[in-house]
């Protein structure tokens, strides 16, 4: 069960915990106050704890004054608060602030440092536009199209949107930036992700907001008149893409995450298990 309690003595009702949720779960009562509307859609971000700037709504007992405020200068204070931004200011990142995010990115590190990555930055907003116009209309075609029976699938429920220009992909961001690895290169699936994660963390210490795009990942590796547009070179492939721009939102605090599980190997113990059991676990190592 996913709730929310809202301090009506706190709550301004400015709508930010709405607006920002990601799955639209969260909605206005009668009196303009916000409330779960749809438990089961609930990702569970706590998107809605981090930017009441109040500190008016509780997420399923979690409380903010029990989160931390946002320190953009401690690193561990930057990783805390990193949010996925969806909201974006209509104005271009300059390009003094761009300059610093391509210097930056030649000191990510990559698998027997083969440095090989290529980072393609979409950095002036008219050519953004143009790229979504395209992506649109090529969506709309393929999800017509039987070949494409696996995308269209992934994306049918959004054809209606898309139909009326909505921007279901890129989510109105002035900026994007897609990395692409060799298909020679000894850790070509891992080195782009790595990249992304250096990028967004620098680019978040820099005031900017970031949001990884899968969908848009998939369009520009189905499209190839995208990964001529991005000057993707031959023989290298696009792996992963990230939204960027000026946040036109601002998280007041740290979300408070379930812990993942950690296991503290001090010392070496065997483990006698069943020979069947070490032939499922090596096949399972090879699923993914």
């Amino acid at each position: 069960m996913n709730t929310i309690e809202i301090d009506k003595g706190k709550c301004i009702q400015c709508g930010l915990c709405i607006n920002d949720c990601t799955t639209s779960c969260i909605k206005a009562d009668d009196d303009g106050y916000p409330k779960m509307a749809n438990e089961e859609r609930c990702l569970k971000c706590q998107h809605c704890l981090a930017i009441c700037p109040k500190g008016a709504l509780t997420f399923n007992g979690k409380k903010p004054e029990d989160s931390e405020k946002v320190n953009y200068n401690d690193l561990l204070s930057l990783i805390k608060s990193r949010r996925s931004v969806r909201q974006f200011k209509d104005e271009e990142i300059s390009e003094e602030t761009f300059e610093k995010l391509k210097n930056m990115v030649h000191y990510i590190p990559t698998g027997c440092n083969s440095h090989a990555l290529h980072f393609s930055f979409v950095e002036k907003r008219e050519v953004m536009d143009l790229i979504r116009t395209k992506v649109n209309k090529n969506l709309i075609k393929a999800i017509s199209n039987p070949v494409f029976s696996t995308i269209g699938k992934k994306f049918i429920k959004y054809k209606s949107a898309l139909e009326k220009g909505e921007d279901i992909i890129f989510r109105g961001a002035p900026h994007f930036v897609v990395v692409s690895s060799p298909l020679t290169a000894p850790c070509a699936p891992q080195d782009p992700i790595i990249a992304l994660s250096y990028l967004e963390l620098y680019a978040q210490h820099l005031g900017l907001g970031t949001c990884w795009c899968g969908y848009g990942r998939i369009c520009v590796k189905l499209f190839p008149e995208i990964c001529e547009i991005l000057e993707i070179p031959r023989g290298y492939v696009p792996v992963y893409t990230m939204l960027l721009g000026i946040p036109d939102i601002k998280y007041a605090r740290t979300i408070q995450p379930e812990p993942y599980k950690i296991s503290e190997i001090k010392d070496y113990i065997p483990k006698d298990s069943c020979i069947f059991c070490r032939i499922k676990r090596f096949v399972l190592n090879f699923l993914r």
